[in-house]
């Protein structure tokens, strides 16, 4: 499986956002993009964009394009497709959950068979959930100090589509998530448009 091994500082640095929470990464990602007061060409903002949300989501070109694809088939508009799909991924929904406190770590969590979709273990981290699918942890996970101390953590940490269960440590996708419940800083036109030519 092939995965990100640039530096990820520098990562955010380059985009102008924080995209791991680090308090070292805001310091380096805040601000708007600058490249050195040249201006940046239509093509530019667009590239930005698509490479924003790739690495949000942690994702690769390859991937990423047959998400895209499936998103021009799509009868909804071509951008918020592409973005409910990204969040329905099983690794996004790990963390929206609270299982895990980035994406990278929720990521890590699904690989190692940690988690179980409608009672069945998955370890696909791009496994699409669907509405009504229930997450939840594994029996022998629930030993695990780490993955139950953030769920207790990020309890209050609620999304409008996800319904929790805490007491089965599980998280249930009750409707797939409106444009504005998406927390990502992007605009999904331009991508489109990066795509379209």
């Amino acid at each position: 499986m092939a995965t990100h091994r640039e530096p990820r500082f520098k990562l955010c640095r380059r985009l102008g956002i924080n995209l791991y929470g680090h308090p070292k990464a805001l310091k380096r990602g805040e601000g708007k993009m600058q490249r050195g007061g040249r201006k940046v060409s239509e093509y530019g903002l667009q590239l930005m964009e698509k490479q924003k949300v790739k690495a949000y989501y942690g994702i690769m070109e390859r991937q990423f394009l047959r998400y895209v694809k499936a998103s021009q088939k799509s009868s909804e508009m071509t951008g918020y497709h592409l973005l409910k799909s990204l969040e329905c991924r099983l690794d996004n929904l790990t963390y929206r959950i609270g299982f895990a406190r980035s994406i990278r770590q929720a990521r890590q969590m699904v690989t190692h068979g940690h988690l179980l979709v409608n009672g069945r273990r998955v370890d696909i981290p791009s496994f699409g959930v669907k509405v009504g699918d229930a997450v939840t942890l594994r029996e022998k996970s629930r030993k695990n100090e780490m993955i139950v101390r953030n769920f207790q953590e990020l309890a209050s940490f609620n999304v409008p589509y996800i319904e929790k269960q805490m007491d089965q440590f599980s998280g249930k996708l009750i409707r797939l998530p409106e444009r504005d419940e998406i927390p990502i800083d992007a605009n999904e036109r331009l991508i489109v448009e990066f795509y379209s030519k």
